[in-house]
C-alpha cells in the first residue's frame, strides 16, 4: 500500500486494495524481505486507493457508498509479464490498468477528502510492489528471476478495505465488483 516508509503504518489507516493471490509465489520471498507491507501482513495486491478514511470513519454509511459505487464495476482480468519501476521502487506492471484506473477515480471523487497517496502525486500508476529503497543492483536481480517466470494473469472480482491496527493490516470488509 504506502510505497514510501513504515511510519505511514498508523493504527486506525485504511487503504482499498485488489489483491493478487496468482503473484504470491512469483514475489513472495521478495516481497516480505524487501517491502514493508508484506512485513506488515499486505498480501500481494494493486492499492486501489491509500489512505482512504480513518477507520473510525468506516461505518455502515461507508460500506454502503463502497459496495454501490464498486459495484458499479464489472470484474476484470489483468495480465502480469513485466517489470516497471518508480523512484526506488520495483513493481509488476498491471495490463490493462484502466479498469484499476477507473476504480480509483470512482473512489477519489465519491470521497474527495481522500485523494490517492495524500494527492502526493499527479498520476497515480497502478502497480504490483515487490521491492522498495533498494540498490539497482538488488531490483536488477529480482527483475532477471521474474524474467524467466512472468506472465501470469489473474481476475479481479473484489476490492478490500485494510485496516492497520497497530501491528498488522487486516482485511476489514470486501465489495464485489459486478458480473
Amino acid at each position: 500500500m504506502p510505497d514510501d516508509s513504515i511510519s505511514t503504518f498508523q493504527a486506525g489507516r485504511t487503504g482499498l486494495i485488489v489483491r493478487i493471490p496468482e503473484a504470491e509465489p512469483f514475489v513472495r520471498g521478495w516481497r516480505e524481505r524487501l517491502d514493508p507491507s508484506a512485513q506488515a501482513g499486505v498480501p500481494a495486491h494493486v492499492t486501489v486507493l491509500f489512505p482512504f478514511l480513518d477507520e473510525s470513519r468506516t461505518d455502515a454509511l461507508v460500506h454502503s457508498a463502497l459496495t454501490d459505487v464498486l459495484g458499479r464495476h464489472q470484474a476484470f482480468d489483468l495480465r502480469f509479464e513485466r517489470c516497471g519501476r518508480l523512484p526506488e521502487v520495483l513493481y509488476l506492471v498491471p495490463e490493462p490498468d484502466t479498469p484499476l484506473r477507473r476504480l480509483t477515480q470512482a473512489i477519489a471523487d465519491r470521497w474527495p477528502e481522500a485523494p490517492p497517496y495524500g494527492g502526493r502525486f499527479a498520476e497515480v500508476v497502478p502497480h504490483l510492489t515487490i521491492a522498495q529503497g533498494q540498490e539497482d543492483a538488488v531490483l536488477e536481480e529480482i527483475e532477471s528471476d521474474l524474467a524467466g517466470r512472468l506472465p501470469f494473469t489473474s481476475r479481479v472480482a473484489s476490492v478490500e478495505l485494510m485496516v492497520h491496527d497497530g501491528v498488522k493490516w487486516q482485511e476489514r470488509a470486501s465489495f464485489a465488483l459486478g458480473e
